[in-house]
């Protein structure tokens, strides 16, 4: 190889570097930018003990209505599953082999029930439901387990005030400091 042809390599590939290097970065153009609405939907905590939970209200009568339009489809007509997990009838323990995880058997707080529906339910809309519709039908999942009345009323007073089945089956490691290693400091 000649000098000459080395040399005329080694401008090319400078060339090249500096052009990548100062070109605009390539998108491949997924997804769509969030607006404000969206970011308040999900920039939303509710915390056990119900910090966070908004206005409204609702009851098992009117949630069998939005779980019919909503949930049934996926969850089957009285949450035994479908497409998706049971909610509901749970036949087993969690400690049996073939363990049942509803919300009756498995959930520790209705609270984070509600957080979780309004969060990501329906799947393919979540955010959907308003404050209401969402009351309702955890007030509708949670008679389905048999932990409270068909009328009785779901707010943010009520919600967090429900002792479900399972909530001293987890370890609280911020009310237990030290039984989560990795949570141990937070004391």
């Amino acid at each position: 190889m000649s000098i000459r042809n080395a040399l005329i390599g080694r401008i090319l590939t400078c060339l090249i570097i500096v052009s990548v290097a100062c070109a605009e970065p390539v998108s491949p153009h997924l997804g769509k930018a969030v607006n404000e609405h969206e970011i308040r939907q999900w920039n939303w905590t509710v915390f056990p003990d119900g910090e966070g939970l908004p206005t409204g209200q609702g009851d098992a009568v009117a949630g069998e209505v939005i779980y019919k339009g909503y949930c049934l489809s996926c969850h089957g007509a009285k949450g035994e599953g479908g497409s998706a997990e049971e909610l509901a009838g749970a036949q087993h323990g969690l400690t049996d082999d073939t363990p049942d995880k509803t919300i009756g058997a498995y959930w520790p707080y209705a609270t984070t029930l509600f957080d979780f529906i309004r969060r990501a339910m329906p799947l393919d809309a979540p955010g959907q439901l308003n404050n209401d519709q969402l009351y309702a039908v955890t007030a509708y999942l949670l008679y389905l387990n048999d932990i409270i009345g068909q009328t009785d009323v779901l707010t943010a007073t009520t919600l967090p005030t429900i002792k479900m089945p399972n909530q001293d089956g987890f370890i609280n490691c911020f009310r237990q400091p030290g039984q989560c290693d990795r949570n141990a400091d937070r004391q």
